[in-house]
Formats: C-alpha cells, structure tokens, sequence
C-alpha cells in the first residue's frame, strides 16, 4: 500500500508563495538560566490544567470561545538564493508566460526571491509565549503573528528543537489569552478531542474527532516521535495549531498528517504531546537549546520469535540490536543483545518508547535501565552523553550502509529537466531517471520523474549530495524522502 507522511514544511506549512526583495535576518534568542530571559524578558506564567471528571454540557461553543482567542495563524517568510544556474533567465515562470523567455535580460530583476508560508501557533503564557512547529518558522527571516482579534504583531524566535519538530516564539505585550496545558500522559484512546488552526489559509477553524493512538513512533516523521494520533480533521495549514481536549486544555500541537496522493486529511493525523513540548519550552528557557539526553544503541522491537530467542516469555521491552562505539552504552555495561525492559523502574513497550524516555532526559543524567541477558534480570547503570549532531552521527554510521533505496538511479535536475518535467526552474533536488519494481522504493511509492529534494531532512541539490546523504542513513532504518511530483510535495519512507 502506498502511503506518505506530508510535513509543513510543504504542505501543513501552506503553499509556498515567491517574490523578489531584498535580503533580511533576524537572531534568535538565548536564555540564560532557567525562568529568565535576556534583555529584562519576565519568566512565563504558565497555568496547568487539573482535568475534573467530565466536562459540563454537551456542546462546545462556550468552551472554545475561551480557547480560540489563544491559536493564532503565524506568516513566516525567508530569502531563498536563487543563482543564474537554477534559473537562466533569473525570472519566474510566472511572468514569462506573459513576456517571453528573454524578460530577464529586458528587466533588472533581482535573483533573491522571499518564500512564505502559514502555519499555526498557540499562545501558553499571558507574557506572549508561543509553541508552534519548528517546520514552520525554519530558516525564517521574518515571523508575524496574527491574533484571533485581527492584530498582527511581529515575532521572534526564542528558540527552536527540530528533532521533535517544536518552536517557541514571543511576541511583545501582556494580558495574551492562554491556553492550559493537561498531562498528555493522561490521554487516553477514545478520548474526544478538537484540532483548532488555519488550514489552508482559510480562516481559523475547528474540527472534532477522538484520539486513535498514543505513543505512536517510528514513522520517520521526526527523530524523536511519540505522537498522539487522531482522527479530527487536520490539514495544510493546521502546522503548530492546538490539539486540545473536551475542556479546552491544551494536550498536543498539530503537526504531520498521513495521506494518499491527495494531500488532504484522511483521518490519521499526529501532534507532539504537550508534556513534550512543555520540555522544550523549559529547555529553551534555560539553554537557548533543547538538549536530549543519549544511549548510543539501535534498539529493536522484541517479535514472538526473539523474544523466544532470547529466552523471554514477553515481547515488551527494547533489543539492544547494535551498540555505537564510544557511546554512552559502550562505556557501560550493556550489552548487544540485552533487552530493556524498564528504565529507572518505569517499563518500557518497545525500541520508539525507549527512544523517546531517553530524549527528554538530561544529557549526563545517570539511568538505571532493568534488562534482560541469558533469560535473567539484571540492572546495568548508564550516564548519558548529549544527542549528537547530524554531522557527528553521519561520521559515526559512515561504515553503514543503507539497502532501502537500492535499485533507483537519479541524476542532477537541469533546467531543461525542469522545463520537460513542468516544475518551477529554481526547484533543486535531484531527478528519479530509473526505480525498479522489485525495489523497496517502488513498493514506497517513488516514481521516474520525481525529483527528491531532502534526504532524512537533508537538503539535496545534486548526485553528490543524494549519495552522501543516502550513504550516511542508519543500517536497516527507513530513508525519509522529500518528493516534489506534479507541482506537489509529499514525504515517502522508503
């Protein structure tokens, strides 16, 4: 069955719109110790919700004309370099349908060009604090905020964390309406919940549906993943917007959706947990960065078959399949083929939810983890090390190869490429030439013709950097792939 997990950066994040200006920027914002913020900033007010044994009446209205004033629709816009290479004439499609090929050397016209984009975002404090999507503020030069009576006011960036997808902004002023955040560790299947944002650009907008799953996890969405999923409705534009409870608290912020070749919602929709995003808040505050706390091992699910291996009579826990040399686990005592069954005596189900326990921990915390070795229990102490960068990770699994896209053949997107192809000439990426039908990528979905432009969220512009990136993707892990096809954008996991 084919499938794709749409992100914002294409779709939930809107259409990308395209005109020329002059370069900005702006800096994001470092704190300097927890509840502080530089340049005089107060520490957030931030109001926990205690959720009561059922919510008054059977409607909606009266609760939701206290929450919708706290979503907002966010603008961001950025410079993209567009060089004479990727565009010859140095002019848009647009206007040379109407003046010709030769505008360009008729007109001065500049080659920077200023892509935007909406997505959605929820006020947390009265000070003006808010968590959107990291998806929808990335490489921004320019934030603005629209509030729910009209306003618009320019934000900044306080801080962002892209392995889970999670920004804080601030806009200037007090007395914001707020949103409470529950305890996402209490949400339950079938709970009802309520998605709140901007969808396409329409207009603020509510939908309503109940939560399908929790914890969900290796879907190659994000590096860190433990999502609640729902079936409420949720579209392009719904990127940072609020999924709340029955009760108005705040339990989730939108963020991915999976869907057919359509783009639109099919009812599987996923948000951050709001205990997740409320962590990055608290990181951000006190350290301008999110840091995640690191094992260094590729855990498995435990299958019938090795948990019978291993000598188990249960499946839940993590197969440590392979330990990272000079990692965290290798200057422990684990070992390759334990089983982590509990982490600091809380069980764990599978590989996504150790993964997850261990990201929202303090690099150089020390955890005592419960495993499983030789059909015996035993507890092995380990002190994290801090998650490493792309860079450092690539260098780490260099000697890794990846199978997944074995049997696709791709070359660099030209312009004449791009002309044939009916694509916008600065689109960079590389073009699918060939995909054999045996392949793990044609079961995914990838086609001849498709031009892939990130690699596991690395940009990709040509043959060399597809194959960097594709040569430093974790061994026996699904590869995320950015595909534009037929003036659309969608992700496949091959």
């Amino acid at each position: 069955m084919k499938t794709e997990f749409l992100r914002g950066r294409r779709w939930l994040a809107a259409v990308s719109i395209a005109t020329a200006v002059a370069v900005t920027g702006f800096y994001g914002l470092r704190a300097a110790e927890l509840g502080k913020l530089p340049f005089e900033n107060p520490a957030p007010t931030i109001r926990t919700a205690a959720r009561s044994e059922a919510a008054a009446g059977r409607g909606y209205s009266a609760m939701l004309k206290r929450v919708l004033p706290a979503v907002v629709n966010i603008s961001s816009s950025k410079v993209v370099k567009q060089t004479a290479q990727e565009s010859p004439e140095g002019v848009d499609p647009f206007f040379r349908q109407f003046f010709g090929n030769d505008f360009g050397q008729k007109f001065n016209v500049p080659q920077d060009r200023r892509e935007k984009a909406l997505g959605s975002g929820v006020i947390i404090s009265p000070e003006g604090y808010i968590l959107t999507n990291n998806h929808v503020v990335e490489g921004a030069t320019e934030v603005t905020v629209t509030l729910h009576d009209k306003r618009e006011m320019k934000a900044r960036v306080v801080g962002t964390d892209p392995r889970t997808d999670i920004a804080v902004l601030k806009i200037d002023g007090s007395n914001f309406p707020v949103l409470t955040l529950a305890d996402s560790i209490k949400v339950e299947i079938g709970d009802i919940v309520l998605a709140i944002g901007d969808p396409f650009g329409v207009g603020q907008t509510v939908t309503s549906g109940i939560v399908s799953a929790t914890g969900r996890g290796g879907l190659g969405i994000e590096q860190l993943e433990d999502f609640i999923q729902t079936d409420a409705p949720i579209n392009p534009g719904n990127s940072g917007g609020a999924l709340v409870d029955d009760e108005g608290h705040l339990i989730g912020i939108n963020t991915a959706i999976l869907s057919g070749n359509s783009g639109g919602n099919q009812g599987i929709g996923f948000a951050v947990p709001v205990n997740m995003a409320r962590h990055d808040l608290d990181e951000i505050l006190a350290h301008g960065k999110v840091e995640h706390g690191y094992l260094g091992i590729l855990p498995q699910d435990v299958t019938p078959a090795l948990a019978k291996a291993f000598s188990s009579n249960e499946t839940n826990g993590a197969l440590v399949g392979e330990i990272t040399p000079n990692s965290p686990a290798a200057r422990s005592s684990l070992k390759q083929g334990d089983i982590i069954v509990a982490v600091n005596g809380q069980p764990i189900a599978d590989a996504n939810q150790l993964r997850s326990k261990i990201g929202v921990m303090d690099p150089n915390a020390t955890v005592t983890l419960k495993v499983l070795r030789d059909g015996k229990l035993q507890e092995v102490a380990v002190t994290l090390g801090e998650f490493p960068s792309n860079e450092e990770r690539a260098s780490v699994d260099n000697t890794k190869s990846n199978q997944s896209l074995q049997g696709v053949a791709v070359e660099n997107l030209t312009p004449e490429t791009a002309q044939e192809l009916k694509i916008p000439a600065s689109t960079k990426g590389v073009v699918v030439d060939q995909v054999s039908p045996a392949s793990r990528a044609a079961e995914a979905g990838l086609q001849p013709g498709d031009v892939i432009q990130q690699v596991n969220h690395q940009p990709v512009t040509s043959v060399k950097d597809y194959d960097q990136a594709v040569g430093s993707s974790t061994k026996d892990q699904p590869v995320l792939l950015l595909v534009a096809r037929q003036g659309s954008t969608m992700f496949l996991a091959v």
